[in-house]
């Protein structure tokens, strides 16, 4: 056993009995660097990825490929999803050197942990081939590589505003410039199987919260249609587990049919935040069907006995990617007998498999591409007996299944992703209005609060790995912006579903500690690493939206609707919107240019384009009156409420009216008359 094997991350402790010297990332390993003047090699990867498992495999489990390495580098491994701020500079070290980046990312570091060089994946004869040649150039040409290393270092400490020149500006927030953003999108988009026109296909929900909120403000049919080709295609697609529930990373063609099979918390997460907006506007069976199963999904395979959700399942089992979730043709005739021909039908089972073979027999992923009231009606059945016909065949395959090997799970859990699923059960509940989903949320943010959360100072920490036969929890790593950026956004949520005003101070409280430890007065943006955390080659900051959007733009609409919230206007200009303003107004240009990778930054414009919509409740019926309006599609709106009577300033000094609930419908504070019905609430707004 390594070094490795003290550590927590289920990642690197897969990487324990490696007879690699490796090492965590910390000063051990970096003090022997500089002592023994060798040059580091930094390995980063994550638990469910199936190239970093296969090279593993291959070259760090090999006795001869860990001689070397032992004998020329100080070895380092990186769980990614622990220390994503050294993933953030390595990765924009390798893609500044023109390397494709992607994981495993393997970078070597001068002794003081400067990189030159660095790349992905590499079989066993060309990786030994590598790193010879990589200790010949530092044995022989060191000055050369440290005259690299240091450009390198310079390009990684440039600011935001020097690498993309971006200058102060005020925001201005018009339909136009909306439009141009909503276009630059809709020139990559797939008409056939929605998504974009390439592949690999991820899901990148951002893109499609961006399309909902355009189409609020637009009207845009070309838009809507694009959502629900996309949603639907995924929803019917092998991305999705149509047994189990859930969906996986991406998918490795243009189809959404063959899935890398790993399983993520914060996909799932903001997947049912997106199919539940989805859903309040079109209505759309499919997609209520999503949101509860997956959630089952994450009830059954993903949540802790301490009440946090874990972080990942692995896209292998038996080391072979997917066998877990895929079927040969004889199984399941063997299982659904006479129910095997309509289902066959409907999931595209091939005789020979749809997928790849393993052993000599082909695979099949279950996937469709018709609806169940088209399926229903193609089959002379009605909808009530293709549901039952479903039900039954399903629960006979997931009792097959869960006698299998199953994947493995990546146990640790992580803040932000936690935070990401807050808000999208507490959207579920909102749209769906199903009790235990805002259990199983106030659960999860019991369990932040307790576990993750520093009372005495508000700080909050990355990640908790449960106790195993009685030992207490631990939890480790100073947090991250998106760490704060993810649970505040949660909060603020879950308060607008309960009004449970403790979490709208928590919220604020977090926000307040942010600004005092990750604001950048300079490039009016936050750094992602608190000024309290480890000091590394480069304080970086996460502008352009990815699989999950970047901190800083899921900051601006914090700090959007803690302005509505909890502001009053001090001379004319709150604070949190002075703040708000000089991040859009520092991006407006990026925006201008590239909308599709700011497409979170994107739907914060255009909730700016009109006005949002202060709605305040008082009265008895506060919470019936919420789900009624939580129920319509309005994404442009806040909420607060009250049945008594409230400081907030949205609440103080309003009354219910007569003993009965009353509605104010506000814009910028000025409020229009009270109501007492959603339906006379609604004929408000839409004026």
């Amino acid at each position: 056993m390594n070094r490795l094997a003290q550590e927590s991350s289920p990642y690197l402790l897969q990487h324990a009995h490696n007879p690699v010297d490796w090492y965590p990332w910390g000063p051990e390993a970096l003090q022997k660097a500089q002592q023994e003047n060798k040059p580091i090699l930094v390995s980063i990867g994550y638990s469910a990825c199936h190239w970093c498992h296969v090279m593993e495999r291959e070259s760090f489990e090999n006795e001869q490929v860990a001689q070397v390495m032992n004998q020329h580098f100080v070895c380092i491994k990186v769980d990614r999803e622990e220390r994503p701020d050294v993933d953030a500079i390595y990765m924009d070290a390798v893609q500044a050197m023109g390397v494709q980046g992607g994981w495993p990312l393997n970078v070597f570091l001068m002794p003081d942990a400067k990189p030159f060089y660095g790349l992905t994946y590499l079989p066993p004869r060309q990786w030994v081939n590598l790193l010879t040649s990589v200790r010949s150039a530092f044995n022989e040409h060191p000055d050369q590589l440290a005259d690299s290393a240091e450009g390198f270092a310079r390009h990684l400490n440039m600011s935001v505003s020097e690498q993309y020149y971006l200058t102060d500006t005020t925001p201005k927030f018009s339909q136009e410039l909306l439009d141009t953003m909503y276009q630059k999108l809709a020139d990559s988009f797939d008409s056939v199987k929605g998504g974009p026109r390439k592949a690999p296909k991820f899901p990148m929900p951002s893109i499609y919260g961006f399309l909902l909120r355009y189409y609020h403000v637009t009207q845009n049919e070309e838009a809507l249609n694009h959502l629900q080709r996309t949603l639907d295609f995924m929803a019917l697609g092998g991305i999705y587990d149509q047994i189990g529930g859930g969906f996986a990373r991406y998918s490795v063609d243009d189809q959404w049919f063959a899935p890398h099979f790993e399983k993520m918390l914060y996909d799932n997460g903001q997947l049912l935040t997106l199919y539940s907006e989805a859903y309040s506007l079109t209505q759309r069976s499919l997609y209520q069907k999503t949101v509860f199963q997956t959630i089952d999904f994450l009830k059954r395979e993903l949540t802790s006995p301490d009440g946090g959700f874990y972080s990942a399942l692995d896209a292998d089992s038996e080391g072979v990617e997917g066998k877990f979730y895929t079927w040969t043709t004889p199984e399941l005739q063997t299982v659904l007998g006479d129910d095997f021909n309509w289902f066959s039908e409907l999931y595209h089972i091939a005789p020979e498999g749809n997928w790849e073979e393993h052993d000599g027999v082909g695979r099949n992923i279950l996937h469709r591409v018709v609806s169940d009231e088209d399926f229903a009606r193609q089959q002379g059945l009605t909808q009530a007996e293709l549901a039952e016909k479903l039900t039954t065949t399903h629960q006979k395959l997931m009792a097959v299944r869960d006698t299998r090997i199953r994947p493995g799970l990546d146990d640790k859990i992580l803040c932000s992703w936690n935070g990401l699923m807050l808000k999208g059960l507490v959207t579920a509940y909102r749209v769906f209005g199903e009790a235990s989903f805002l259990e199983l949320a106030e659960q999860n943010a019991r369990f932040i609060q307790e576990k993750l959360t520093r009372s005495e100072t508000g700080q909050l920490w990355h990640s908790y790995k449960t106790g195993v036969n009685g030992a207490p929890g631990v939890a480790s790593i100073t947090a991250y912006l998106e760490d704060y950026a993810a649970v505040i956004d949660g909060y603020l949520a879950l308060y607008q579903a309960t009004f449970k005003e403790a979490y709208l101070r928590e919220a604020d409280r977090l926000t307040r500690y942010t600004l005092d430890h990750f604001w950048d007065e300079e490039d009016h943006l936050f750094f992602f690493t608190d000024q309290a955390g480890e000091t590394l080659i480069a304080r970086k900051k996460e502008v352009f939206d990815n699989v999950i959007p970047a901190s800083n733009s899921m900051m601006a609409h914090n700090l959007y609707t803690l302005s509505l919230l909890l502001e009053q206007p001090v001379e004319g200009l709150p604070a949190y919107t002075a703040l708000l303003d000089a991040m859009m107004g520092r991006v407006q240009s990026l925006l201008q240019q590239n909308a599709e990778y700011l497409t979170h930054w994107a739907a914060l414009y255009a909730m700016r384009v009109k006005p949002t919509a202060e709605i305040a409740l008082v009265g008895p019926d506060v919470h019936q009156f919420r789900r009624e309006i939580d129920q319509r599609f309005y994404p442009n709106k806040v909420l607060a409420g009250t049945e008594t009577e409230s400081l907030l300033p949205l609440l103080e000094n309003r009354t219910a009216i007569n003993g009965q609930t009353a509605i104010y419908v506000c814009y910028n504070r000025a409020c229009q008359l009270p109501v007492t019905s959603v339906e006379a609430a609604f004929n408000n707004l839409e004026k």
